[in-house]
């Protein structure tokens, strides 16, 4: 989750189902983003990300939509980009299911953080963003798998 749902998550969204995909158990998992904005609702991911998912083999599906409440009891993990998109979806997430809201960069063997926001810069920081996505998202999948 990140906050409009059109560069950092989508793309996470998108690295996972690839990873579980070339594994060979893209079935096992449901996959799916949200913002905890509805600013880009309805918008498919920015074409930024969209260029640096293509150039890495990787296809960007959906279109922007808000966590909905219901997003907390269908989900095994609730994993937010940033520190602050993590305390809003805790204020939205039933008391009893927040165990489930992490963040991705807890799956970082290079170190926890947030996932920089790439909106507001150029095609470097979508590579960035890309790079740490990719590494977080195969530990997530590797633990999962164990």
């Amino acid at each position: 989750m990140c906050l409009g749902n059109i560069c950092r998550s989508p793309l996470a969204e998108g690295v996972f189902a690839h990873l579980a995909s070339e594994a060979g158990r893209g079935a096992a998992y449901r996959v799916d983003s949200a913002g905890t904005g509805a600013y880009h609702a309805g918008e498919p991911p920015d074409p930024r990300s969209a260029d640096v998912a293509r150039r890495h083999g990787v296809r960007l599906r959906g279109r922007a939509r808000k966590v909905r409440r219901q997003d907390f009891e269908d989900f095994d993990l609730i994993i937010a980009m940033d520190g602050q998109n993590h305390r809003d979806l805790l204020r939205a997430c039933p008391a009893p299911l927040q165990g489930k809201v992490r963040l991705l960069r807890e799956w970082d063997p290079e170190g926890p953080g947030d996932v920089p926001d790439p909106y507001y810069g150029g095609p470097g920081g979508f590579e960035t963003v890309y790079g740490i996505v990719r590494r977080c998202c195969e530990a997530l999948l590797a633990e999962l798998e164990a």
